[in-house]
């Protein structure tokens, strides 16, 4: 999956055992299943994460935070990269 954007149309959800510490550079995520620690760059990506639960697709989340059609690729990847690593995981079974 890396380098593949994820669809906008998904339903992620950030992982159960993921625990998120933001920063001011924008946030930790620690999974301890996997034990794997992942950073987040800026604070929009972590208010896009934050909110996933509360949208019903990843393109509602992007929008609730601010992100404009035109600059949604970086933070598809972003969230790519984080499905591709299982700090956020499908909740309707879709592959990531």
């Amino acid at each position: 999956m890396r380098g593949l954007l994820i669809d906008r149309a998904l339903t992620l959800r950030l992982h159960p055992q993921v625990a998120i510490r933001p920063e001011p550079f924008g946030a930790l995520l620690y999974h301890f299943g996997t034990r794997k620690l992942s950073f987040l760059k800026n604070r929009t990506i972590l208010a896009v994460v934050q909110s996933l639960a509360d949208h019903p697709d990843v393109g509602s989340a992007l929008s609730a935070a601010g992100v404009g059609a035109g600059d949604e690729g970086p933070y598809l990847h972003a969230l790519g990269v984080l499905a591709d690593s299982h700090m956020l995981v499908s909740v309707n079974g879709e592959a990531p």
